[in-house]
């Protein structure tokens, strides 16, 4: 975001705009609305221009512009045709730190205006930088028609009540929570249909009858592996509900950016075996955040019922009667499989997958490595990047063949996701030449050989050469047209 958003408040502020043609009259009207006190420098006017200087509305100046103008204005709008007034005009603004907007002029521009949905008080705007003017003026006519104009009576009515509900409700948590049950109500349809009165009696009700706030609750949601836009719905929508957010290390700044801004955020991560926060203090935080009444969001990377330990934090909560839900994600094997192109399953080659962590020596101990070194399956393995090796060497020892294709994808989904392709022989030495790092996610099995061809996002796989699985009916008929050549 190169711009900072922001409303401000002109209200008998004086603004200066230099130019008095079509494109300034827009914006006289617009600085009128917001009851600025506007002068015009130009030496002729459109007739409505001239209609609001007779009237006393806006105050006129003919004669060229001048530096001594800037002195006393919050504002300046440079609207005339000629690009070196227009520069002279912001470049004499910055120096007095006053903010001057060129029109259709990006570059000279510290400011630029809004495409504007006016439901007062309630105002959105949108701004592509200057960049994009079309863009702010499509989605501005599709916001229009998606958000009824009885919205600026409802903040008008919500206005009315907040002294009241913020002195019932001291703690935000518990305000928004009786914010989001009264507009959830018949309230805003009552306003709909021009019953205002109704709506006041029905907002006022909710408010006696509203009961203090009790314990709060906490969310379990997957993340997925990434990339914003593998969010849930529900996920979305939960960030958005959230007082307070406890994530792991690999919920990256894209999700993030999706919650609501004020909520607060918390890291709760582990990376390499090494615990930044340990497990027990998670549950005091979950524990400490709902007791206050607050409703906490446990994000997690991929899904929190795979190899995320989901399942652990759930049993602390209803241990100490927190309620909670379950949000799903898209987990890491899933996601790697799809955005390398490689399908975990296939009717010809793999008929089964096996999820499996191998982070540490202790959870690689416990692995069945005969049953992981049987054929026609896929082994998708979460894992540190310093087992490579160790893994490579006993799923050889228990008999997986050396051929064996494998896909390692490197920050899967993202927009710098590598896939490293090559067969299990050479599975540590192909890894360590290109640096793989983590995250990084290891599909093992003949469906891995389909990634170079299958590949669709990112760069293309690193170490291997395009080319297709032979399906056994394939090789059938090849045998049989060798044998026919053998006869002839």
């Amino acid at each position: 975001m190169k711009l900072y958003p922001i409303f401000a408040s002109l209200s008998q502020r004086a603004v200066l705009v230099v130019g008095g043609g079509a494109v300034a009259e827009r914006k006289v009207a617009a600085l009128l609305e917001a009851q600025a006190q506007v002068t015009v420098n130009a030496p002729s006017l459109t007739p409505r221009l001239q209609r609001w200087a007779r009237q006393g509305r806006i105050a006129h100046r003919t004669d060229p512009f001048r530096e001594s103008w800037l002195e006393r204005v919050w504002l300046v709008v440079a609207a005339t045709p000629d690009r070196e007034i227009n520069a002279l005009v912001a470049s004499l603004g910055e120096l007095r730190r006053i903010f001057v907007n060129v029109v259709d002029d990006a570059a000279l521009s510290s400011f630029h205006v809004p495409a504007v949905i006016d439901r007062a008080p309630l105002t959105i705007a949108i701004s592509s930088g200057g960049q994009a003017p079309m863009i702010s003026r499509l989605l501005r006519e599709r916001l229009e028609a998606l958000l009824d104009d009885s919205l600026g009576a409802l903040a008008r009515l919500m206005a009315r009540l907040r002294p009241r509900i913020r002195a019932r409700f001291p703690a935000p948590a518990a305000r928004r929570a009786f914010y989001e049950n009264l507009l959830a109500g018949p309230v805003a349809q009552l306003l709909r249909q021009q019953r205002h009165g109704e709506a006041q009696a029905v907002a006022e009700q909710t408010l006696a009858d509203a009961p203090l706030p009790a314990v709060g609750s906490v969310v379990l949601v997957g993340a997925g592996p990434g990339d914003p836009g593998l969010l849930t719905l529900r996920a979305l929508r939960a960030l958005n509900e959230a007082d307070v957010i406890l994530h792991d290390r690999l919920v990256g700044a894209g999700v993030l950016a999706l919650a609501r801004r004020d909520a607060e955020q918390i890291e709760v991560g582990k990376q390499g075996g090494r615990h930044h926060t340990t497990q027990e203090t998670i549950h005091a935080l979950l524990l400490e955040h709902a007791r206050a009444g607050r409703r906490v969001v446990r994000l997690k990377g991929g899904d929190p019922f795979v190899f995320g330990r989901g399942g652990e934090e759930l049993e602390f909560l209803r241990a100490h009667a927190i309620p909670f839900e379950v949000v799903p994600g898209i987990t890491a094997a899933v996601a790697c499989a799809a955005f390398s192109g490689v399908p975990l399953t296939h009717r010809d080659h793999a008929q089964s997958v096996r999820f499996v962590t191998a982070h540490c020596r202790d959870s690689r101990d416990t692995l069945d490595w005969a049953a992981l070194a049987q054929e026609r399956q896929t082994l998708a393995i979460y894992m540190g990047v310093s087992e490579l090796a160790t893994l490579q060497a006993r799923l050889i020892e228990h008999g997986r063949d050396a051929t064996t294709p494998f896909a390692l994808v490197e920050n899967g989904s993202l927009p710098d996701q590598r896939v490293v392709c090559g067969v299990l022989g050479n599975l540590a030495e192909r890894a360590a030449a290109h640096a793989v790092g983590s995250p990084a996610l290891l599909i093992l099995g003949e469906v891995a050989a389909l990634a170079p061809s299958l590949a669709w996002f990112g760069a293309a796989p690193l170490g291997a050469t395009v080319h297709a699985l032979r399906t056994p009916v394939a090789a059938r008929d090849d045998v049989l047209e060798a044998i026919h050549r053998a006869a002839c």
